[in-house]
């Protein structure tokens, strides 16, 4: 048999120990351990190897684990405030998206009275119209994307989404 082979079906037995390999290199590998005494006796010592060291407990330093509980901890009170600053932000837009209905009405018929009394062209006042309603979020968007580009850390932000 060529050198190639083997080295073949050492990688594959290495590989088949750590994260699996597919059906059909498992049975090339199976018929050559079958026919090759040497591969078969490295794959068996291989095997006894990890066999080992899944029965090995290696008992954690406290230190590590006091340190890794603290972390998890504050982790899960961030995202809790975080959850927490979302739901009353989506409330706030939800509370506002509503008011911006509710007036709409009422703001086209302002505008339309105040167009008809300086004798605007309706173009104009309609395009006021579409700016009351695009100035805002626009404006709120613009304020966010520079907050985020002056804190890379999300410092002023902290709690919004990324």
């Amino acid at each position: 048999m060529s050198e190639d082979v083997h080295k073949r079906a050492e990688r594959l037995i290495a590989t088949s120990n750590v994260e699996g390999i597919s059906a059909p290199d498992r049975e090339w590998l199976n018929e050559h351990l079958e026919s090759c005494g040497r591969c078969a006796q490295r794959a068996a010592a291989l095997e006894q190897v990890v066999v080992t060291l899944r029965s090995v407990s290696i008992p954690p330093d406290p230190a590590v684990v006091e340190a890794t509980r603290r972390r998890v901890r504050v982790r899960a009170a961030e995202l809790h405030e975080q959850q927490v600053r979302l739901r009353a932000l989506w409330m706030a837009c939800a509370f506002s998206w509503g008011l911006g209905v509710l007036s709409a009405p009422l703001v086209w018929w302002a505008l339309q009275w105040i167009g008809e009394h300086l004798a605007l062209p309706t173009a104009v006042w309609t395009v006021a119209f579409l700016l009351w309603w695009t100035v805002p979020a626009a404006g709120a968007g613009g304020v966010l994307a520079w907050l985020r580009t002056r804190s890379p850390s999300g410092e002023y932000l902290r709690g919004l989404p990324r």
